[in-house]
């Protein structure tokens, strides 16, 4: 039971409290963070980051390769670093050789479908799972044709897609599994590592990730041949003679950001750890409030939960998704809505894309979803304090839609 004193004094339970959105006091006297880096002492690196501007070399150097040696012994198989999980991304699909279509969903931070359009590959959206959020499996082999090369799935929020049925059915037409496991550091499916799947599952190390260098990204690959080509793309496509044998990018990892995902990597498991601890907090506090719908984990995975999202029932929980958003915002409780608009209703794409079906549940999803604050450090009371907020804001839901018309 926390303090009264947490909740600036007054009694959130209590029906005459007005939301701050009608003129009540928020309940967060500053805003709360919606995500934060949580980071290692800085004096545990300092040493290392001395030696680094000591030496000179920033790049190319031995602490890369100690990063990479570190996340391969994680994924069991070889692992590349890079500038960020979207040059990974691009590099992953250029060195495959990849042509024609690719299948992806269209629930994605737009990254994704950039990397293809950037290889001049076209994007084939297909429908997502209405309970996983992820690519549906039936989905893409409906959707499979004679254009079709690869399969670039998305572990969403840090859950585990259906990697048996989606590697099942790459082998049985003999696609390239790709994986933008972006959110996904740190996550298991039926006791394997994210990393392990596929012929490339592709990190992001970002500020907003469970692990982070800064900036960077991660690429966990099948084989020792595709690492070797990967990093020579990283390096604009030069092996060291400077004879380009196809055209890369710039896409080097920086030392300095190196020494920092290696201390980010230690702290991984206890992040993630204290994640599904976040998130199970929020879900056992809402659990009884109508109208909320979260995401389904299979009970044999492990969720790195990048982001902690629900949907919203405007009709049993008495506002729409924005509504919802815009009531917390005025208690100083950030949300995002990842992911609206979907990637295909994307104004970048008009022309360049095309869609399987009509991507139902993929729309429903995107105009209902809400993503709250989440980072491995939160603390416990504030998680309680947000979820208060929600509870407050439904009870007087009716109020509130009556004074936004």
């Amino acid at each position: 039971m926390f303090p009264v004193s947490c909740y600036n004094t007054y009694i959130l339970d209590h029906d005459s409290h007005k939301p701050a959105i009608l003129g009540g006091k928020p309940i967060f006297d500053e805003p709360i963070a919606f995500n934060q880096p949580t980071l290692p002492p800085y004096e545990t690196l300092s040493a290392e980051f001395a030696e680094i501007i000591a030496c000179g070399q920033l790049t190319n150097g031995a602490n890369v390769a100690r990063f990479e040696a570190e996340a391969a012994e994680r994924f069991g198989r070889p692992a590349v670093a890079v500038s960020c999980c979207t040059s990974g991304l691009i590099l992953a699909e250029k060195t495959l050789g990849l042509t024609g279509q690719v299948i992806l969903p269209s629930f994605t931070f737009f990254a994704t479908s950039h990397s293809l359009l950037w290889n001049r590959l076209e994007p084939l959206f297909v429908d997502i799972d209405a309970d996983s959020w992820n690519i549906d499996p039936r989905a893409v082999e409906a959707a499979i044709n004679p254009k079709v090369t690869a399969i670039l799935a998305v572990d969403v929020f840090g859950n585990p897609g259906d990697k048996d049925a989606l590697t099942e059915i790459a082998g049985r037409y003999g696609l390239k599994l790709i994986t933008d496991s972006a959110h996904g550091i740190g996550g298991a499916y039926k006791g394997r590592p994210t990393g392990s799947f596929g012929v490339a599952e592709v990190f992001s190390l970002s500020p907003t990730k469970v692990a982070t260098a800064g900036e960077g990204g991660l690429i966990g690959v099948d084989s020792e041949e595709l690492a070797d080509r990967l990093r020579i793309a990283r390096d604009y496509g030069n092996p060291g003679d400077y004879d380009c044998r196809f055209v890369g990018l710039n896409a080097r990892m920086p030392e300095m950001n190196a020494v920092l995902g290696i201390a980010s990597l230690e702290m991984l498991d206890e992040n993630v750890r204290r994640r599904n601890d976040i998130a199970g907090a929020y879900r056992s506090n809402l659990i009884d409030l109508p109208g909320l719908t979260w995401q389904r984990i299979d009970t044999e995975s492990l969720c790195a939960y990048k982001d902690i999202s629900v949907l919203v029932d405007p009709q049993a929980f008495g506002l729409d998704r924005d509504d919802l958003a815009s009531a917390l915002a005025a208690e100083g409780i950030p949300t995002r809505k990842y992911y609206w608009p979907p990637a295909h209703r994307q104004t970048a794409y008009s022309g360049l894309v095309s869609v399987a079906g009509d991507l139902e549940v993929t729309d429903k999803v995107s105009a209902n979803i809400l993503s709250l604050p989440i980072f491995s450090h939160m603390k416990e009371a504030d998680v309680e304090r947000i979820c208060r907020a929600v509870k407050l804001i439904h009870r007087q839901s009716a109020a509130i839609g009556a004074s936004s018309k």
